[in-house]
């Protein structure tokens, strides 16, 4: 009998990839069911054409990479990131806006720079920000969500609606920007906070539905959290970030600054801290380093939303941290154990 004998340390093995992306998958399904139940089939409709993209990308780009297939498209990494990707889509997104932007996704944010674990940049955000870039009439088409429009599609008619096979009389009647860009919009009008908020597209944290679907992340992101899945300094550190920024400039100018509660429950900052912010591949790796990179997030965002072109702004925070992680992790190294800081 052979015995193998494996050197100190002993350390147990973590959590394999796979089942990190199944606990991913299980936290996103809290506020991906409230956007479907607010926003209806057209999410569901642009998750799974996303998936089935990513996966067929995936398989082609490994096997003219001469990689192993199986083991990739298994592990559920593909499946991850175009779910998180379609999530930022507008529902009823046409079929070739998913095709472009998950090719995108795939090809140039992952396997690009050597596949995953290599990739400098989170690739659903790569996504993203081309299709908004390429295609800003398409990526600024929102629709107001089912109870206050009164009108919803069944999953077969939301599926033929984006492969274009009929259209819907009125049904742009029913788009409407989100309640950020409204917001924005209406301070560019000169219009006070209170007269802006009178839009029956805002709620009592932030704008209608998205306050619900912001508090599915939150149940997701503690789900996260308890499974070991993520650590807590960098959703915590994008979050006071955003808050330290918002709450500030509200106390300075209440009267057309928005509050503190409608940053954080509006738009994607809650998805953002517990989601797209913590891809160990592009995220610091000292904990150190990972308040300082969520921090940064953080305040982008704020400073996106405030003084920027767009109304929300993690996909770009996130990009721009993700520039910076070499920089960050650099200076926040540990001491060696058992050498001396050089000012000692």
């Amino acid at each position: 009998m052979t015995s193998v004998i494996v050197s100190s340390p002993y350390v147990s093995p973590s959590k394999s990839l796979r089942q990190l992306m199944i606990n991913v998958i299980i936290g996103l399904v809290p506020g991906t069911l409230a956007y479907i139940w607010f926003f209806g089939y057209g999410v569901l409709v642009n998750i799974i054409l996303a998936i089935g993209l990513a996966l067929i990308f995936e398989a082609i780009v490994l096997k003219l990479r001469d990689k192993p297939i199986k083991p990739h498209l298994t592990d559920f990494s593909a499946v991850v990131a175009a779910w998180l990707f379609a999530l930022c889509l507008p529902m009823n997104s046409p079929w070739w806006l998913v095709l472009i932007g998950i090719g995108f996704c795939m090809i140039a944010g992952k396997h690009l720079y050597g596949g995953l674990g290599f990739n400098p940049f989170n690739p659903a955000m790569v996504g993203y920000v081309a299709l908004l870039i390429s295609f800003p009439k398409e990526m600024t088409t929102w629709y107001l969500p089912q109870v206050i429009s009164g009108q919803s599609l069944s999953l077969i008619d939301s599926l033929a609606y984006s492969f274009g096979l009929f259209e819907i009389e009125h049904w742009d009647a029913f788009s409407s920007a989100t309640p950020l860009d409204q917001y924005k919009t209406g301070l560019t009008q000169n219009l006070a906070a209170s007269e802006i908020f009178q839009s029956p597209v805002f709620g009592a944290l932030g704008g209608v539905g998205w306050e619900w679907i912001a508090g599915g992340w939150l149940i997701g992101g503690f789900w996260l959290l308890i499974s070991r899945t993520i650590n807590w300094h960098i959703p915590v550190a994008v979050v006071c970030g955003l808050l330290l920024f918002a709450t500030g400039r509200y106390f300075l100018d209440t009267a057309t600054v928005a509050s503190p509660v409608f940053h954080l429950f509006s738009g994607s900052i809650i998805i953002g801290a517990f989601f797209i912010a913590t891809d160990p591949v592009t995220a610091a790796t000292t904990n150190k380093g990972r308040i300082y990179y969520g921090l940064m997030i953080g305040m982008l965002v704020y400073i996106i939303r405030s003084w920027g072109g767009y109304p929300d702004g993690v996909a770009f925070a996130v990009l721009l941290a993700n520039m910076c992680v070499p920089l960050i992790d650099y200076y926040t190294q540990p001491r060696i154990y058992g050498g001396q800081d050089q000012d000692e």
